[in-house]
């Protein structure tokens, strides 16, 4: 079977880079052998030496099937010579010489033997999906090659890579592509309505193209899955087809049955599961629905999310290939050639999107340093690093930005810190049982379906209710009613419980109590849980803004909405372990999993954050100050007392403030004080020398807060004595320097004292008539004959002809011109 595939076209020269460079880029198409051939090789060949291959898969699906496929091909029991681990599962032996894993688990093999005594080659496949976990064992196998294991082997494969930008990261290195046995695909672009549901565009396109050979369609989810085969099997071409789902959720039994062979021909429709690793024989038609749910977190808002999002260019290659791998094929996408275009090249590496907490804690107890200078082939953006360092110092796993006892203590559970901690804390309370099957409950997808129907709803209500303080509380009862019936179909979809899902928590279950130490002495109860509940999400601690709705106020700042399924509906105080942003007519943040606390708590298990002030705040629809004592739990406000009266300091200083904005007037304020305040200004700013101090924005509200003293409502000041209270700065004698030498009327020669117009930054002015400046050849200098006025000379009609600082200037050269022009235009006005 094996001679054929094409990857054996380049078999010596895998060798060969191999043995002889140790590092090795690999690119070979889906469907050309590279996934299940290349460990064979290294095994008949005798580069494995004694020890092993260790294949990383980005998906656990991907990590059993290719296992058992290589078992089969070798002729061995799965498990012995060809196994296969993955997250909380283990089918390997003391004679395996080809383990395929699962990307986190090569990371934690490293933590519990830094050397990876035993393992002669790390083989990265599928790397061009850019998992975090592989990004990361890529980097520490690197370093450990160099370090102190030069006779470690490195292989990269992928169907599409960036190989130059990756022979780059990892030079010196060997590098082959292997052109793979394809046949051409035929692409039709296919759009429906905007409002058209994906699974009835597939089920339309099947009919219309179906014909000779197997069909792949490709869905974003399990829900959506389902929907298409019941569309599809409603439609008269599916006749004597076989409908299939795959997808992750499903149980070993049943994707199996989705890649097995038959004689008739089947449907099978998969998430991006079935994109790459696993190669689907005989599909001749792939019906594309162009979506995928893309897990992102964002460290800002600490939220996660998975959302329904076009995939790449590159994924749609990727899909599109599958029908071109036995013979010439078509693919039918449901979207247009345009959308096509302006669809991202690849998808962004997980590195850029994903919680990094956990991979974050892995790399501070292997030693990896200042993570803002790691190996990284595409660095994290610093936010997410920060997000992920606080966030494990909040949970006591980094002081410092260093591991703790408690952050090593906490690697001992394949979980999120979050819940590692909590399990931890568990033993203290007392509580381990029910804090391993809270864990073991959030590990997979919901056991207690969402969206039930008004049936399904009292069911539950009778089987699982109760006067619960924790949402968990109804998992706990739902799970434990399903286990005592056996997980039987027809009961659990009676209760809406996924019954895949729920046997799959019993060994979870077992595995973290046997990493708990054992259940320990019970004897916390209820209240104990809740505890440490909290303790695994301190930062989620969230409270109700009103009894009246869901609406509630989270630690950081944030806003979101309790779930409506929600039991703890009447808590005031809350923890959410779930916090995630859904689809509907606009975008939700909502709380989930939520679990009532009580303040003391609070008080108890996190003092230093605890914080009491007196907060005061000026109500501009009162027009007074108030104030109130609050405490606050970091920046999360758990109690508001009003104070009065408010503090009198405070008070004047927030007074100050609002009149100098403007939203206060106070009787006393005219525009003569402005001016006089811009007449110390100039004296300050033009003749520093008389020491007379500027009225500058801090001076203005110093001035205003001792007027305002003793008061709390705008009501309180608006009669006072401002014009007094500015003078007064001042003492007499510089009071009487600014009469002298910032005037307010200038006298000029023909007896008129006109006002001065002071303006900021800028010399004063007067305005006159040019009759009332007759017999005035000059204007007095002010501020010790420093600054000359400007004159605003004015027609009878009191519009502006001349502006000017020389009027002997103007009378000779410009007056001659506009006697003639304005004596025409007011003849009865005198004229010399």
């Amino acid at each position: 079977m094996s001679g054929p595939l094409p990857i054996y076209e380049l078999e010596s020269s895998i060798l060969e880079a191999v043995r002889s460079q140790r590092r090795l880029v690999l690119s070979a198409p889906t469907g050309s052998g590279k996934s299940t051939q290349v460990p064979q090789m290294l095994l008949k060949h005798g580069l494995l030496g004694s020890g092993q291959a260790v294949v990383l898969q980005p998906r656990r699906i991907a990590a059993r099937l290719l296992a058992a496929r290589v078992a089969e091909e070798l002729g061995v029991p799965l498990g012995r010579e060809v196994g296969y681990q993955v997250r909380f599962e283990n089918e390997t032996g003391p004679s395996t010489r080809i383990r395929f894993v699962t990307e986190g688990l090569l990371l934690r093999q490293m933590l519990d033997d830094p050397r990876l005594s035993g393992v002669s080659v790390v083989v990265l496949d599928e790397f061009h999906e850019r998992h975090l976990y592989g990004d990361l064992g890529l980097a520490r196998a690197l370093e450990l090659q160099e370090r102190e294991r030069p006779d470690l082997a490195i292989v990269v494969m992928s169907a599409t890579l960036d190989s130059e930008r990756l022979e780059g990261y990892l030079k010196p290195c060997a590098r082959l592509a292997s052109e793979g046995r394809t046949f051409p695909v035929r692409i039709e672009h296919e759009p429906g309505r905007e409002d058209d549901a994906p699974w009835e565009l597939a089920a339309d396109a099947f009919s219309r193209h179906a014909g000779e050979g197997d069909v792949l369609v490709f869905m974003p989810g399990s829900y959506e899955i389902a929907r298409t085969i019941e569309a599809i099997r409603e439609r008269k071409e599916s006749r004597g087809h076989l409908l299939l789902p795959l997808h992750g959720e499903l149980p070993p039994r049943e994707q199996d049955a989705a890649v097995a062979r038959y004689d008739r021909p089947k449907v099978v429709v998969a998430t991006n599961v079935a994109e790459t690793s696993l190669t689907i024989d005989g599909v001749r038609l792939v019906i594309d629905s162009g979506l995928a749910r893309i897990p992102r977190h964002d460290p800002t808002r600490g939220i996660n999310t998975l959302l329904v999002e076009k995939i790449s260019r590159a994924s749609a290659d990727q899909r599109a290939g599958r029908a071109g791998r036995t013979a010439p094929g078509s693919c039918v996408r449901l979207w247009s050639a345009q959308d096509h275009a302006r669809r991202p090249a690849r998808e962004a590496p997980e590195v850029r999107r994903l919680d990094l907490s956990e991979a974050v804690l892995a790399l501070k107890a292997a030693d990896a340093g200042d993570l803002r200078k790691f190996r990284w082939l595409d660095p994290p953006t610093p936010d997410a690093l920060d997000h992920a360092e606080e966030l494990l110092a909040d949970l006591g796993a980094l002081r410092q930005g260093a591991i703790t006892e408690l952050g090593r203590r906490m690697l001992a559970f394949p979980l999120h810190p979050r819940y590692a901690r909590m399990l931890i804390a568990a033993r203290e309370f007392g509580c381990v049982r029910e804090a391993a099957l809270a864990a073991a409950l959030t590990q997979g997808r919901d056991v207690l379906l969402r969206h039930v129907d008004a049936d399904t709803a009292r069911f539950r209500e009778d089987r699982f209710g109760g006067k619960d303080r924790s949402d968990f509380r109804v998992l706990m009862r739902a799970w434990e009613w399903a286990e005592k019936g056996g997980f039987k179909l027809e009961a659990c979809r009676r209760a809406g419980i996924h019954a895949v899902s729920a046997r799959q928590v019993a060994p979870l279950l077992e595995q973290f109590l046997r990493a708990a130490g054992g259940e320990g002495t019970a004897k916390g109860g209820e209240e104990a849980l809740r505890k440490c509940l909290l303790i695994g999400f301190s930062d989620r601690v969230a409270r109700r803004a009103d009894p009246g709705t869901l609406r509630c106020e989270v630690v950081h700042g944030r806003k979101a909405l309790l779930a409506r399924e929600s039991v703890v509906r009447d808590s005031p105080l809350l923890v959410a372990a779930e916090i995630r942003e859904v689809e509907g007519r606009e975008k939700q943040t909502l709380l989930s999993l939520a679990t009532a606390i009580e303040p003391a708590w609070l008080e108890e298990l996190y003092p230093e954050d605890i914080a009491r002030r007196t907060e005061v705040f000026y109500d501009p629809a009162a027009k007074r100050v108030l104030a109130d004592e609050v405490r606050r739990f970091r920046d999360l406000v758990l109690e508001r007392r009003r104070v009065e009266p408010p503090p009198e300091e405070a008070s004047a200083r927030l007074l100050a403030e609002e009149i100098l904005a403007g939203r206060i007037k106070l009787d006393g304020w005219d525009a003569s004080l402005d001016q006089w305040i811009l007449r110390v200004n100039l004296l300050a700013r033009d003749c520093p020398e008389l020491e007379v101090h500027a009225l500058g924005e801090g001076e203005r509200k110093s001035i205003l807060e001792t007027l305002c003293h003793g008061a709390a409502a705008a009501k309180d000041v608006k009669g006072r004595p401002v014009k007094a209270a500015f003078r007064e700065w001042l003492n007499p004698a510089m009071q009487g320097l600014v009469d002298a030498h910032a005037p307010e009327r200038l006298a000029l020669s023909n007896g008129k004292a006109p006002k001065l117009t002071y303006v900021p930054e800028d010399v004063p002015h007067l305005s006159l008539k040019i009759q009332d400046l007759f017999g005035v050849t000059a204007v007095p200098r002010i501020a010790l004959g420093r600054v000359a006025p400007r004159v605003h000379i004015l027609a009878p009609s009191m519009r502006p002809v001349q502006v000017t600082q020389d009027l002997a200037g103007f009378w000779t050269e410009h007056y001659p011109r506009l006697k003639k022009e304005l004596q025409r235009k007011y003849p009865r006005h005198e004229w010399r």
